[in-house]
């Protein structure tokens, strides 16, 4: 049962303003593991009715409550303690991803360890203060503060649900939000072991809340007038209206949306490194990833050798029971999912591009919602494997004949997450990165750090999360104008 493998201890509550509470309604959210297709579990169901009790006991937290009133220092304190218990259950943490979305448990357990440090980190933003004194054209001082931007709804996907979560509440918190938290509902477990952290460090009444519930019931979510920032992670299409809602009220949205990334390999690069760097985009969280490098472009020269090592990596993954330890690469997360990107592959095929290897479910597993690594070849990018993002264990090689076409096909996109450039030459590869619209470029891999800014381009969303950029969005900037500074300003 769900309570033995993640230790909840109220997994048929609603963590609202503090304090775990039933639902409004009678309502549950099944887990479904994608590994067996059985359920594994059910969490409470949020109704509109508890979305407003979340509302306002965030909104009078913040309106009356200490949390947005207290000094940084002060509120960094609550961030240590919240990662020190999210220390406490890494486990827990590690088999919720493992068990929902069939993240392999061998790499969900040296990942989960580490998710504590967004917490950790934003303490430390947190320590340095929101002030900041400037001197006027017209003399006297200004001081340029940074202030809470209010109450805060972060709404997560399904593929990384601790880590989006953690990229949105470290930062909120640090800045004296109050966060609810809205998981997706094939993955409401890490939310929910998150509130038991927080409630376990002491956060004051009302500050973070945890909702889970379907996507209809948070479209209500988002309309609330008390809502003053939107943070989402997911899909472009689902985004664009969270976008336009906000946008209707003037409320603050930051978007992390789809990609289709491409990585450019150039004529002098390792073929090793190039199946190194790429492979983990392909089959990590078997390719259910925004900034995966799902398009491969290759000079013309080598890509008969580029497409046979990366099949030959392909082949040789091992996919299966994430609970395995000899399992590489897990299922796809749901049904629907699953369905999706055999669709695509047919389209592949449809269009004319060559499946060099994959393109099924793997024999020896029936049941579940797997499917085999998979390469097109001779592709190009027209096609709808190369125009959408799939969200799936799917590459695509298209050649190309030179830099400048390089260039033009890897901008040739709705979207602009991230990219990479294969290269022995840092100097070609810094100056391939100044030219592609996109908003986080790697040099013979990806890196994807939440001390640096992450956020896309175009219809890859709007805004950055991580490090200092990812605090400073979760607050509103005023200029305080004095003839003479307040005394704890004084040098």
């Amino acid at each position: 049962m769900t309570e033995t493998l993640v230790n909840l201890a109220s997994p048929d509550k609603l963590f609202i303003g503090g304090g775990w509470l039933s639902s409004a309604g009678d309502g549950g959210v099944d887990i479904i593991s994608p590994a067996s297709e059985e359920s594994v579990g059910r969490v409470a169901m949020a109704t509109r009715e508890d979305m407003d009790r979340a509302v306002a006991a965030a909104r009078h937290a913040f309106d009356h409550g200490p949390w947005p009133r207290l000094g940084g220092a002060e509120r960094a304190a609550y961030l240590r303690r919240i990662a020190a218990e999210m220390d406490k259950r890494a486990d827990d943490f590690a088999r919720a991803w493992s068990l929902q979305v069939g993240m392999p448990y061998s790499q969900s357990s040296q990942t989960a360890p580490y998710m504590s440090g967004y917490f950790s980190y934003y303490a430390g933003l947190a320590e340095q203060g929101f002030e900041e004194v400037r001197t006027p054209m017209m003399g006297g001082h200004a001081i340029v503060v940074r202030e809470a931007v209010g109450v805060v709804v972060a709404i997560v996907p399904w593929n990384a649900p601790l880590a989006t979560l953690a990229l949105k509440v470290a930062p909120a918190l640090a800045a004296g939000c109050a966060v609810i938290a809205k998981p997706s509902p094939e993955t409401p477990l890490e939310a929910l072991i998150l509130a038991e952290c927080i409630a376990a460090a002491g956060v004051p009444e009302g500050v973070f809340s945890v909702l889970t519930a379907d996507r209809e019931v948070s479209d209500y979510l988002i309309r609330k007038p008390e809502v003053d920032k939107v943070s989402f992670t997911g899909s472009t299409a689902a985004g664009l209206h969270i976008a336009s809602v906000c946008g209707g009220r003037m409320a603050r949205v930051t978007t992390e949306l789809g990609g289709k990334s491409a990585a450019i390999v150039l004529d002098d690069a390792d073929i090793g490194t190039v199946v190194a760097g790429i492979m983990p985009n392909l089959v990590g969280l078997c390719g259910q990833q925004c900034a995966a490098f799902s398009r491969i472009l290759v000079p013309s020269a080598l890509k008969d050798a580029v497409t046979g090592a990366l099949a030959a990596a392909m082949q040789s993954v091992t996919v299966g029971d994430p609970f395995d330890q000899a399992t590489q690469m897990g299922p796809l997360v749901t049904r629907n999912q699953h369905g999706r990107v055999l669709g695509y592959i047919e389209k592949g095929k449809a269009e004319g591009a060559r499946i060099v290897t994959g393109g099924n479910r793997p024999s020896h597993l029936p049941k579940g919602w797997f499917v085999e690594p998979t390469l097109f070849a001779d592709a190009s990018n027209g096609m709808t494997i190369a125009r959408e993002e799939i969200f799936g264990p799917v590459g695509t090689v298209i050649a190309y004949d030179s830099e400048e076409e390089a260039i033009a096909i890897a901008n040739d996109s709705i979207y602009g997450l991230s990219g990479g450039v294969f290269t022995q030459d840092p100097d070609r590869a810094y100056a391939i990165a100044r030219r592609i619209r996109t908003g986080n470029f790697g040099h013979n891999g990806r890196v994807i750090d939440y001390t640096i800014p992450y956020g896309g381009f175009k219809q890859s969303g709007v805004g950055r999360e991580g490090g200092v950029e990812g605090l400073h969005g979760f607050t509103e900037v005023k200029a305080v104008f004095m003839a003479e500074l307040p005394s704890h300003l004084r040098a």
